[in-house]
């Protein structure tokens, strides 16, 4: 186990069907060390607070819309240089409202195919190379 301290977070997979295809919606990073690296969508759980309640809260703050959180995917340990993350992560679809960005620099829809075509986090990689044989390309 690692001696640094651990953040515990929670990443929505949302899918949506765009262009008449399953696709995933990533978003890339605003700020920090990572500016621009891209990633799934989520946050920090607060204090009694459930994972998929924390992902409503967290995606309503970032993005302003209202989720369904479905099923869990994984649950991702990985140490950065400065925290140990642990993220839970559940697939999620888009309830009502539109995405808007509020913290993100950039977001797309990405195909099983595209999900290669951007520069992901070093834990949200995990997440990808789990999923990717779940969605249809």
């Amino acid at each position: 186990m690692s001696d640094l301290k651990t953040i515990r977070v929670v990443a929505a997979v949302i899918r949506g069907t765009r262009d008449n295809k399953e696709k995933i919606f990533a978003t890339a990073r605003g700020y920090g060390d990572y500016k621009g690296w891209w990633e799934f969508p989520g946050g920090k759980i607060e204090p009694g607070e459930s994972p998929q309640e924390a992902l409503v809260r967290e995606i309503r703050e970032e993005l302003t819309a209202e989720i369904r959180v479905g099923d869990f995917i994984t649950t991702v340990e990985y140490d950065y240089p400065k925290f140990h993350l642990s993220m839970d992560c559940f697939w999620a679809e888009i309830e009502c409202g539109e995405l808007v960005l509020k913290e993100a620099e950039a977001a797309k829809w990405l195909a099983a195919g595209e999900l290669d075509s951007v520069k992901w986090l070093p834990a949200d990689l995990e997440v990808v190379e789990n999923i990717k044989e779940q969605i249809k390309a």
